[in-house]
């Protein structure tokens, strides 16, 4: 990491709602972002990538079906993923519970623009 060029536009207490549920970052600084991020029942976030940073998801609450590369796996409470920069990645809720993560976000340049979509259920792609 080139920590002379290091760019966050991330800052604790920003969040948003989203279609499939919310986020909210709980801590920022150089190079890293910790976000909350819950998602509702049903929901499923877009099936995308980052140039810039990778993630690392850890489950506090309920199961997920995560989508790693060309994998689909199970996650559960402690369990965790990481998720390399350049890989395509996506989290979905096929329980009637919440479930709620914690994400990591490392990198030199932590920005929600550090999306790119391949398929989304809500029209951003």
């Amino acid at each position: 990491m080139n920590t002379t060029n290091i760019k966050n536009n991330y800052k604790r207490g920003d969040h948003d709602t989203r279609p499939w549920g919310t986020w909210e970052v709980l801590d920022a600084g150089d190079g890293f972002c910790v976000k909350k991020i819950t998602v509702k029942p049903g929901g499923i976030l877009s099936l995308q990538l980052h140039h810039f940073r990778s993630e690392h998801w850890t489950i506090v609450q309920g199961t997920a079906v995560v989508t790693l590369g060309e994998e689909k796996i199970t996650v559960s409470q402690n369990e965790h993923v990481f998720i390399p920069v350049e890989t395509k990645h996506r989290i979905q809720n096929d329980t009637e519970q919440n479930v709620v993560f914690i994400e990591i976000q490392a990198g030199d340049n932590l920005d929600e623009n550090d999306i790119v979509r391949y398929e989304d259920n809500y029209g951003r792609a």
